[in-house]
Parts: C-alpha cells; sequence; structure tokens
C-alpha cells in the first residue's frame, strides 16, 4: 500500500514543484492580450470560466486510456506504477502544458499549425493528415467502446447498434455547436460521474486495503508472455493517457481559445494531466491487488479474452456495490464519450486551419463535418483491435514530434530546453522501438529492434543538435 501512497502523494507534489518550475521556464505572461478576446467567434472563442475548461480538459484527454490503459500495463508489474508518475510528471504534464501554452502564443492554433512552424513546411503537411487520421481514429474508437458498456447496463432492446446511433448524433452536434451550447453544459455532469468513479475506486483501496504490490519487490516483467511482450517499448505504449499521450496535444487549442489569463495555463494543462495521472494509477492499483496477485489479474484477463472491461464491471461491483459501481460505470462511459466528441471537434478546427475558413457560419462547419464523419463511418467496419493497435503507437508518436517542436522554441527563446529534450528523445526511442518489434509492426528480433530504435533516436538528436547549432550561428532558428 505504501507504495501506492507514495505515487499518489509524488503526482500531487509533481504538480506544486515541477509545474511551478515548467511554468517559469516557459514565461507567463499575465498581461498578454488571448485569443479568446482577439478571435472571438461566438463559435470556438468562447470565454469561460477556468473550472469548467479544467474539467473539459480533463475529459477530453481522459479515455479508455488511464483505465484500460492502466489496466492491461498493470499486467507488466510495478514498473507500471513508475512509469505512470515519472511520465506523468517528467513527460505528459509538461508536454499538455506546453503545447497548450503554444497554442495560446500562435492565436490558438491548431497543434499541426504549430508542430509545423518550428519544424518546417514539409514536417507540417505530414504531420496535418497523421493528425487528421489519429482523431478519426480516436473517433471510431471512442463510439464503439462506450457503446459495448452501455449496452450491457440498459435493457436488451438498447443494443450496441442503438447506442452506436445515440453516440453519433450527440457526436455530430458537439462537432457543430458552439462550445458552450453543450460542451460547456454537459461536461460538467460528466465531470462529476469521472471524479465519482475515480474518488470511489481510491477510497475503496484504502478501505479495503487490498495486496497492492509494493516497489520493494523489484519491477521484474510480470508478464505472462514476457518474451514476446518486454517491457521496453510496450509498457510504453500500453500505459499512455496516464502518463503522456500525443493526442492530449490535440487538444489543448480548444482550451486555449476559450481561456482567459495565461496565469490559468498551469491549473488547466498540468494540473488535468496530473489528475489523469491519479486516475491510471488508481486503477493500475485496483486491477494489481483485487486478484490478489498480477497472477491473479493474468488469469482473469485471459479468462475474458484479454478485455479491460469485465475488470472494471468486476471490481466497481464488487467494492461499491450494485448502484455505486452503475454510478461508476458511468463515470467510465464519460471518459471516452468526452474524448471521442472533442476529437472529431479538433479534425474539424484542424481542417479548417488547413484550408484557411472561418467556423463562424453553421455552412461551412458542415462542409467540413460531414466528410468527417463519413470517414468515422467507415472506420466503424474495422475490426476494434486493430485500429486500437495502431492508435497506441500514432498516439505517442506524434507526442514525441510535439515535444521536439517544443523544445525547438525554446532553443529559439533561450530557454532551458532539456526539460523537453530528454523526454523527446526518450519517446523518440520507445515509438522506434515500438514499430520495429510489434507484430503490427515489422515484427524484428529483440536485438535488430533494439539497435534499429536507438540508431534511429541517435539519428534524430544529431540532426536536431546540428540544425540548432546551425540556427543559433546564423542568429535564427528555422
Amino acid at each position: 500500500m505504501y507504495t501506492f501512497i507514495i505515487s499518489a502523494i509524488l503526482l500531487v507534489v509533481g504538480y506544486v514543484v515541477y509545474g511551478a518550475v515548467v511554468e517559469r521556464i516557459f514565461g507567463v505572461n499575465p498581461s498578454r492580450p488571448m485569443p479568446v478576446t482577439t478571435h472571438y467567434d461566438g463559435v470556438d472563442y468562447v470565454p469561460l470560466p477556468w473550472w469548467k475548461i479544467f474539467f473539459i480538459q480533463l475529459l477530453n484527454i481522459a479515455g479508455l486510456g488511464p483505465i484500460f490503459g492502466a489496466i492491461m500495463g498493470a499486467v507488466y508489474g510495478t514498473a507500471s506504477f513508475l512509469w505512470i508518475v515519472l511520465g506523468c510528471i517528467f513527460g505528459g504534464a509538461v508536454h499538455d502544458y506546453c503545447a497548450g501554452m503554444l497554442s495560446i502564443r500562435h492565436d490558438g492554433e491548431s497543434l499541426p499549425e504549430t508542430i509545423g512552424r518550428y519544424m518546417g513546411k514539409p514536417f507540417k503537411q505530414g504531420i496535418r493528415v497523421f493528425t487528421v487520421l489519429l482523431m478519426l481514429q480516436v473517433g471510431a474508437v471512442f463510439i464503439a467502446g462506450p457503446a459495448e458498456l452501455l449496452a450491457g447496463l440498459t435493457p436488451d432492446f438498447m443494443s450496441v447498434t442503438f447506442w452506436v446511433a445515440v453516440i453519433f448524433v450527440y457526436y455530430l452536434l458537439a462537432t457543430l455547436l458552439p462550445i458552450d451550447k453543450l460542451i460547456g453544459r454537459i461536461y460538467p455532469v460528466f465531470g462529476a460521474a469521472l471524479i465519482f468513479m475515480a474518488f470511489g475506486v481510491f477510497a475503496s483501496l484504502i478501505y479495503y486495503h487490498p495486496p497492492i504490490p509494493e516497489i520493494t519487490q523489484g519491477i521484474a516483467n510480470m508478464h505472462p508472455d514476457a518474451g514476446r511482450h518486454p517491457i521496453f517499448p510496450l509498457l510504453f505504449i500500453s500505459i499512455a493517457c496516464g502518463a503522456i499521450s500525443g493526442f492530449h496535444a490535440t487538444q489543448s487549442p480548444l482550451m486555449a481559445r476559450c481561456m482567459k489569463s495565461e496565469r490559468l495555463g498551469r491549473r488547466i494543462f498540468f494540473g488535468s494531466m496530473v489528475a489523469e495521472g491519479l486516475i491510471a494509477l488508481t486503477w493500475a492499483a485496483a486491477a494489481a491487488s483485487f486478484f490478489g496477485s498480477f497472477g491473479g489479474l493474468q488469469q482473469f484477463l485471459a479468462e475474458h479474452g484479454n478485455n479491460a472491461a469485465p475488470v472494471v464491471d468486476v471490481i466497481v461491483n464488487t467494492w461499491m456495490g450494485r448502484v455505486g459501481g452503475m454510478l461508476a460505470i458511468l463515470g467510465v462511459v464519460a471518459a471516452p464519450i468526452t474524448s471521442g466528441d472533442t476529437a472529431l471537434r479538433s479534425a474539424r478546427l484542424i481542417i479548417a486551419d488547413i484550408a484557411g475558413l472561418e467556423q463562424r457560419s453553421v455552412r461551412r462547419r458542415i462542409y467540413i463535418t460531414a466528410p468527417i464523419f463519413g470517414a468515422v463511418i467507415l472506420l466503424l467496419q474495422v475490426n476494434f483491435d486493430v485500429i486500437w493497435r495502431y492508435f497506441a503507437w500514432s498516439n505517442q508518436t506524434l507526442a514525441a514530434c510535439t515535444l521536439w517542436a517544443v523544445t525547438v522554441y525554446f532553443v529559439q527563446q533561450k530557454r532551458f530546453y532539456w526539460i523537453t529534450l530528454i523526454p523527446a528523445i526518450f519517446m523518440t526511442l520507445v515509438c522506434s522501438t515500438y514499430i520495429l518489434i510489434a507484430p503490427e509492426g515489422f515484427a524484428l528480433p529483440d536485438t535488430a529492434a533494439y539497435a534499429g530504435g536507438a540508431a534511429f533516436t541517435a539519428a534524430i538528436t544529431l540532426i536536431f543538435t546540428f540544425r540548432m547549432n546551425k540556427s543559433t550561428a546564423q542568429g535564427q532558428c528555422r
């Protein structure tokens, strides 16, 4: 239990201490005019209270990842606790904060435009396509997942197909309507469900005091098929949203367009990531302890097709009772739904930024939204597991790209860029090694994959160093 408690405390301390350090390095200017003032349009640029923006940001980024990802990551052992804590504080929270603040500095522009601004025009064209495809994947994944959960909670006539249709219509409205008309009003309700779920499981861990594994037992790989599932890099892809996730950076511009002051950046961007880290830590600890051991968790998952949903169901219903369990499941459902809707809204804004189309007009919003939802319908025909596997790698690759872009910005501004350079190098190593070693990638032998990932990462780091030195010598940064 003490490993879990210390980990939770470290996350909170990380927000207070390291969050202040990152904020100081970035250089907050409370008097700077905000995008919501200079570009108000009543649709996407709408001023909102900071607490509402915090809830929206938390719900945007907390999809199935910090719950299902944490459960599947717990199979690897206590190393999952370390990755959630260290990854969240030094990777994910820094990533989310810097992405959001850079969007503010550039009038609330979408992530691909910001990345392209610092990585160059050719890179921008590729990242535009890459990011839109990622948003479509998220939209499709987060329709199917919650539809299955809701079908299990409701009468038989409300089938998966029924709930897919309901969620699809909701996503359409959330993508088209002004942000304060639907998202701004319904998210506090969803937020209450998410907080209830997380607090209920956290309190159950304290009350029931199950045998949560301790870090003193070591961080050996506990996966039942450790040979084919090495901790590096698979753990760092399995647990994404609770540690670091590129998807988060696509959501930050939505909130950057609604904020009233740069001073709110730490509590909204850094704070929501730490809150998500606490959710992931809670579920990792619950999954690792509820079944008595890692072996018990592994056996239960194997009996249920390696699906994390039954794990969630049995834990909340046992610890929180039927009524409490149903409320907790609603929190689990709210998380992916509120990521899927804003993913598709982000896709609309990214395409609008690319095409230079203002979004005050309903007609222009429909022009962009129609093909987006057509593409999602096509993706829904693809097997869920296939989409999820490629989403996981795409997600972390985008995080690496974002960190490199922010590092270039820090170099330009002559600020302490190591806070993003180190996680950028690490995530590049994770993603390049993963695509070489994973079955859905090149499926190379471990030695070849590790060597290839290290070589690629070293090459990217050398190119970065060369370009930054050259740009510094010329007095500018391209």
